[in-house]
């Protein structure tokens, strides 16, 4: 068999599509192949399809197919043609495409290329035929002497395959195979590139079978790098840690943090740079750039880049984003804490800790002692500060001060305390360790003095004057 065109009719525009089945919460790996789609459409001026491969009627379930239509939406990768939006060559649910389906096994029996065995209808190759005994499966099968399938893949370049046995397309069930849907309908909707996972490449040849059998030329073969598991060989799962997209939806994370990740994640913009604005990747996204070598998950870059992203957000972005997050937290009681505090109040807050979280997940337990005066001490940090120094001293004068320091300004309360300290022969450091204790519970966080300002004179007088009696 002659090797297939390796490029787009001439004139033709790009026509891509992402096919996933609603079978699952939807995958990393599932999200990376929609976006290297949504990134070579978008590069090349062309139309991005969303093709929902439902025929396993067992396993497909709606709320897991509302799963896939949210997480493309919030990862802002939206499509051009498919459900919900429309377009010239639907439907565009596989479910609703049987009689398409049914006329083209019937072209395929009409050209000799089809039969039926076993209840199942078979595609025939075109080759001299042979019965062997399979070893393996201690059977007779029958060989076809087929010539090497040769695809020219834009990313893994030439690949030669053989097929030498009969498949099926249509199951004894009635419902028709992965093999035959995908090409059907790769041919019905113009189908210029077909960009997926690299596991689908043995797949490839069968398909590019099936479109010399229905006279169409095949698309242009593009196969993505897999993505492997953090710890140990093997492409990550649905079951590993950090493999669902919906997983950081919960966690707060920005979507466009994640696209930044996942656009690097086997693909190349020929430099070192890792955080890019999506405009620049979609510039200068191509398939040639992309890698042929997995690319391995780090969950601890991914965080790493959220908090980039999360620390250039504009103030009122940032707040609304915590607010979201607080909102999702319905039974989380530091959540519906921050949620009846006054918007201005609230507003304080975030941005006292925008520069310090290192994601929307750590708001709750970061910001609690904001929002409650019944917040925890933590036992290791008392055990900490109190073995240091004078402790009941520190607090007694810091209250002292506290009474006519002025709480209008982070720099009015740092200069009281380095005065205080001033005058004690002591550093800034020896109030504020025991300061921070009495007032949060522990000694990570914000600024002190921010602290101070936010929880005002009162809430600071008498945090001071309720840790102090725990001293004994």
């Amino acid at each position: 068999m002659p090797s297939h065109n390796p490029s787009s009719p001439a004139g033709s525009k790009v026509r891509v599509r992402f096919a996933p089945s609603p079978t699952g919460f939807f995958h990393i790996g599932s999200a990376r192949t929609a976006l290297f789609n949504w990134l070579y459409a978008r590069h090349t001026g062309g139309t991005f399809i969303l093709r929902i491969e439902d025929t396993d009627k067992e396993r497909n379930s709606e709320p897991f197919l509302n799963v896939i239509y949210d997480s493309l939406n919030w990862l802002g990768l939206r499509w051009d043609e498919g459900p919900q939006v429309g377009g010239d060559f639907g439907p565009y649910r596989q479910s609703e495409r049987t009689a398409i389906y049914q006329q083209s096994v019937e072209r395929l029996f009409a050209a000799g290329r089809a039969y039926e065995k076993d209840g199942a209808v078979w595609f025939k190759l075109l080759g001299e035929r042979r019965e062997v005994f399979d070893d393996h499966r201690k059977k007779t099968v029958t060989k076809v002497a087929t010539p090497p399938v040769v695809i020219e893949d834009r990313i893994r370049g030439r690949v030669e395959r053989v097929e030498d046995e009969d498949f099926v397309i249509v199951r004894s069930d009635g419902n028709p195979v992965f093999h035959l849907v995908n090409v059907v309908d790769d041919i019905a909707m113009n189908i210029t590139h077909v960009i997926r996972g690299e596991d689908h490449l043995s797949n490839t040849s069968k398909h590019v079978h099936l479109f010399e059998a229905f006279g169409a030329a095949p698309p242009v073969f593009a196969h993505i790098p897999l993505i492997l598991k953090q710890n140990g060989p093997g492409k990550m799962s649905k079951r590993d840690q950090g493999a669902l997209v919906e997983e950081y939806q919960r966690r707060g994370y920005l979507p466009e943090a994640l696209v930044n990740f996942l656009s690097l994640l086997g693909w190349n913009p020929g430099d070192d740079r890792e955080k890019m604005p999506l405009e620049e990747i979609v510039r200068l996204f191509d398939l040639k750039d992309v890698n042929q070598s997995n690319a391995r998950f780090d969950d601890k870059k991914l965080a790493h880049m959220n908090m980039v992203y999360l620390l250039e957000q504009p103030a009122e972005r940032f707040v609304a984003l915590a607010r979201t997050y607080f909102e999702r937290l319905s039974d989380n009681a530091s959540a519906k804490a921050a949620l009846s505090a006054a918007p201005d109040y609230f507003r304080e807050v975030m941005m006292v800790s925008q520069p310090k979280v290192k994601g929307l997940e750590e708001l709750p337990a970061y910001t609690v002692y904001f929002f409650q005066d019944d917040f925890p001490i933590d036992p290791k940090v008392r055990e900490k500060v109190l073995g240091k120094g004078d402790p009941r001293a520190r607090l007694s004068e810091l209250f002292a001060a506290a009474a006519e320091m002025d709480f209008g300004s982070d720099a009015a309360i740092e200069e009281a305390i380095k005065q205080l300290a001033t005058q004690r022969g002591l550093g800034f450091g020896d109030y504020q360790a025991v300061a921070r204790l009495a007032v949060t519970g522990t000694n990570a966080g914000p600024s002190i003095t921010g602290i101070f300002r936010i929880l005002g004179r009162q809430r600071v007088h008498d945090r001071l004057t309720r840790f102090a009696q725990t001293i004994v």
